[in-house]
């Protein structure tokens, strides 16, 4: 299914967000970073924020992350890997709390979003003061769970936000091309799916048994197998960064009526139970990206399949072999 993609009219980069204790666990088979859907929730509610606070020209169709450095919070043994886990007080009958597994990592990271904002057009000053407004918004919101800590170095060019129009396009690959430097060193989450078509053809090429999930958790891990012409072992880990990641959500039944669901967040709206769906991303640098949109995820719905889903347009240029 194909994602719509909304006209922007501006891309605004936050750059260096610090980000305290955020989600590690983005989905129950995957952890490392959060899921991209925490940031499509971000890009939501700092809309709902901004039009809250006046800003109601400002309208956001699309949402990136550039992640500079991290810090997983776990405890490394050597083999295996365990979240740092905490005690909580004790429950209101006296007992003792149960401990509750909860992944936790520090991220330093540049989120960017594509906007609709037809005032921006022509007035630099409203534009410089809504980008200030946003990011002002955005230091008191949670990003993935997390909190949002003040900006350190605030006097230097790369910290402070930008904005780059979307309207000439020769123009903005021109300027695009000198602005994505400015988001390194980091590495962007990219949607490379097609990974996945190739590797499920490759493995039905020996095991016709083989399903998509087999797919998934080669992709997943570093296959190793011996290589009697050049009497070695060698890897299957020559197509970059590639991780596994959830890319949003499918229905396990039919919308329940509002109301009709005991304990649902908001009995105004419709409910519906649905699982992660997978698929697989890299981790590139922005300086190998050509435009500013091969670094957004959109987001599209369909009640009729339940689907709901991130898709990432990326696409990756083809080798010269």
């Amino acid at each position: 299914m194909n994602s719509p993609v909304v006209p922007s009219s501006h891309l605004v980069v936050f750059p260096h967000i610090r980000v305290q204790n955020a989600n590690a666990i983005s989905s129950p088979l995957t952890h490392g970073f959060p899921s991209i859907t925490a940031f499509m929730g971000l890009m939501w509610a700092l809309e709902r924020r901004a039009h809250a606070a006046g800003l109601a020209d400002v309208f956001f169709n699309a949402v990136g992350v550039v992640c500079h450095s991290y810090q997983e919070q776990v405890t490394d043994t050597g083999f295996t890997k365990t979240f740092n886990l905490t005690r909580n007080p004790i429950d209101k009958s006296g007992k003792t709390a149960p401990i509750v597994e909860e992944g936790r990592i520090h991220l330093d990271i540049s989120i960017l979003f594509a906007v609709s904002a037809d005032g921006w057009q022509d007035e630099a000053v409203q534009q410089r003061d809504d980008v200030a407004a946003l990011f002002d918004l955005l230091q008191t919101m949670r990003v993935a769970g997390g909190s949002v800590l003040p900006p350190v170095g605030t006097a230097a060019a790369r910290f402070k936000p930008w904005c780059l129009a979307l309207a000439d396009t020769e123009k903005v690959l021109k300027t695009f091309e000198v602005k994505r430097y400015q988001l390194l060193p980091g590495f962007a989450l990219i949607e490379r799916e097609e990974l996945l078509t190739e590797r499920f053809t490759h493995l039905r090429q020996t095991h016709p048994e083989a399903t998509a999930l087999d797919a998934w958790l080669s992709l997943s891990r570093v296959n190793w197998h011996y290589d009697e012409a050049e009497g070695e072992w060698v890897h299957d880990r020559d197509n970059g960064w590639v991780v596994p990641i959830p890319v949003g959500y499918g229905a396990l039944g039919a919308p329940c009526p509002p109301g009709t669901v005991k304990g649902a967040r908001d009995e105004t709206v419709p409910f519906q139970a649905v699982e992660s769906l997978f698929s697989v991303g890299q981790w590139i640098a922005p300086s190998r990206v050509k435009t500013p949109q091969d670094l957004l995820w959109y987001a599209s719905s369909c009640t009729e399949t339940g689907v709901y889903r991130c898709s990432n347009f990326y696409r990756a240029p083809k080798s010269r072999a």
